[in-house]
């Protein structure tokens, strides 16, 4: 059972000023991350500008990076619900304290509340030969570690586990820092002032009509390789290594942050917001927390950490790599990525633009879906295995998949498996669709040859907001034949799919495509399964002259307004019918 608050406050907040580097003024300092003041700030600084090395006391390890960054390890439970064994209890920078006091930096809330039924947490230190602190928290089915090298104001984790935990069934580690310390973080994200949740218990409006919530933080995968938050001339940040135990590929998003009390900076381990595929456990996950004067992390080398024996280290040397000569067929609007996955582990490479050449390293031995990327979408799947010390030959593909390249009568957006150039399309992953930047969801008909999708077609449909759409297009006499309405989505809530109607021809109910089974349009993420649905729509059915195309949004489940069954449009077309 997880522990709840068997203190008051005012007990908690004085036993944690006599077990941690100082109390009082940290947790309200200026907001520019300056000294504290009074006995605060002597005993921080003491403690950085003492030497490399480990110490412990009955409560905490304490490491001191001889880099300016000393922190404290908490080593038992002290019976509060929002800190445990195992958790980060203090961080002083430069004589600063940066840590909550009266929460930890932890996995999930907590390493006494991963797996049900479970609260022991073991959590050992040592340090390893002159210049490294290794220490490790063990907690269920969940092997943790905290690593400090001499001379370097860095934090090296590493988290492995056998199961997924389940008292919350995702995985994520969370740096919690008073927001006085680090007041600028992504803007979507930072939820100060707000007039409350619009949505749920986790997207909050603002007196100005705009929207804020952790989910808007979130960017591909592929496209961050750290996040953080900065004060003046102070940045905390945690860079990313590959992610290859992570589930969702390179254009995962997910949240990264939020910003109220606390600066919450979330790294994403396994989440199942949005989620595509099965959560990838037994696989070591590392990354790492930075200190620095504010300006962006570089890349940070964790190669060494193989000398430590880490639980689930893969050596580069027992790793294998993909190359590719080429890709032939690419559209040259597009940028072109090559994603493998597999039950163990993913990762990603981005083709070069000129010829599609590409090299996927450092991969764990195996057999690996190998999917070509147009922009978001597969336009082509085959099977590669990897094998270690060498590097496996993909030789140059060619494209066969892309929907993009059949002549269309016409075409509403691009097969990319994105809804961007849709109205809407460049704001969902950074507000609600409530939010009053949003232009109307309800455009009118849209008129083929003379609207363009950007203000005439809605990024998303919704059962209960925008369910019926309506598109206008004319035929001559030669295009009267059999033809192929072809309806693309990227991802889908409730069960929600497109219905056709040209003219007085209706088409079958079709069934609904596989989505992942949580909010997606509302929580910045248009992300899913991108699923083609093909309507056949007879040449008697057809007239020389305007012809009128009604997509409905149908579900056999319900929902209001914007949490009614929906949909993400990908692109529509008209095509001979093959």
């Amino acid at each position: 059972m997880h522990k709840f608050l068997r203190r008051t406050p005012a007990a908690a907040a004085a036993m944690l000023c006599v077990l941690a580097t100082g109390c009082g003024g940290n947790a309200g300092g200026d907001a520019g991350g300056g000294a504290a003041a009074g006995p605060d700030r002597m005993l921080a600084t003491v403690a950085a500008v003492s030497s490399f090395g480990l110490t412990q006391d009955a409560n905490f390890y304490t490491i001191d990076t001889g880099a300016g960054l000393v922190f404290k390890v908490r080593r038992l439970d002290n019976g509060v619900s929002t800190q445990s064994a195992g958790d980060i209890a203090s961080m002083v920078y430069n004589g600063v304290e940066y840590q909550d006091q009266s929460r930890g930096t932890q996995v999930n809330s907590g390493f006494d509340f991963l797996y049900s039924g479970i609260s022991a947490v073991d959590v050992s230190a040592a340090t390893v030969g002159t210049d490294v602190v290794k220490v490790t928290v063990k907690a269920g089915n969940l092997t943790h570690y905290y690593i400090a090298r001499r001379g370097e104001a860095k934090i090296y984790m590493g988290t492995y586990f056998t199961s997924e935990p389940d008292t919350l069934n995702l995985a994520r580690f969370i740096v919690r820092v008073p927001i006085a310390r680090l007041p600028n973080g992504p803007a979507p994200s930072d939820l100060r002032g707000n007039t409350g949740a619009i949505e749920a218990s986790d997207v909050f409006g603002m007196p100005n009509g705009e929207t804020r919530s952790k989910h808007y933080s979130n960017m591909r995968l592929k496209d961050w390789q750290y996040i953080g938050a900065t004060g003046t001339n102070v940045g905390l940040w945690i860079v990313r290594d590959n992610n290859e135990g992570n589930s969702g590929g390179p254009f995962y998003r997910s949240l990264l942050n939020q910003a109220s009390t606390d600066q919450e900076i979330t790294y994403i381990i396994n989440y199942g917001e949005g989620q595509t595929e099965p959560l990838r456990t037994k696989i070591l996950n590392t990354y790492t927390m930075v200190f620095n004067d504010g300006s962006a992390p570089g890349a940070v080398d964790t190669s060494w950490l193989g000398t430590l024996g880490l639980t689930g280290w893969v050596a580069p040397e027992a790793r294998g790599a993909v190359s590719g000569a080429g890709i032939t067929g690419r559209d040259p609007r597009f940028a072109y990525t090559v994603g493998f996955s597999n039950a163990t582990a993913q990762y990603w490479a981005t083709a070069d633009a000129t010829d599609g050449h590409f090299t996927s390293a450092g991969m764990i031995p195996g057999t690996y879906t190998m999917k070509v990327y147009k922009n978001e979408l597969a336009v082509d799947t085959r099977t590669v295995t990897v094998n270690a010390g060498t590097s496996t030959s993909a030789g140059t593909i060619a494209v066969t998949g892309d929907p993009g390249a059949a002549s269309a009568l016409w075409r509403i957006g691009d097969w990319d498996g994105s809804p961007a150039e849709f109205i809407n399309g460049g704001k969902v992953t950074t507000m609600h669709p409530s939010d009053v930047r949003m232009a109307s969801w309800t455009p009118g008909d849209y008129v083929v040859g003379t609207s363009t999708p950007a203000t005439g077609f809605p990024a998303y449909q919704w059962k209960d907001v925008n369910g019926a759409l309506t598109v206008r297009f004319n035929l001559r006499q030669s295009q009267i034949v059999p033809l192929r309405l072809r309806v693309g989505i990227t991802t889908a809530y409730g069960g929600g799919r497109p219905k056709a109607q040209v003219n007085g021809w209706v088409s079958a109910n079709p069934s609904p495509s596989t989505q992942p089974s949580s909010r997606t349009l509302t929580v910045g993420t248009y992300r899913g399964n991108n699923t083609m649905y093909t309507f056949d729509i007879p040449a008697s059915e057809l007239v020389v002259g305007q012809n009128v195309l009604t997509l409905t949004a149908i579900s056999g489940t319900t929902g209001t307004r914007f949490l009614s069954p929906g949909y993400s449009y990908d692109a529509i077309d008209l095509i001979p019918t093959p």
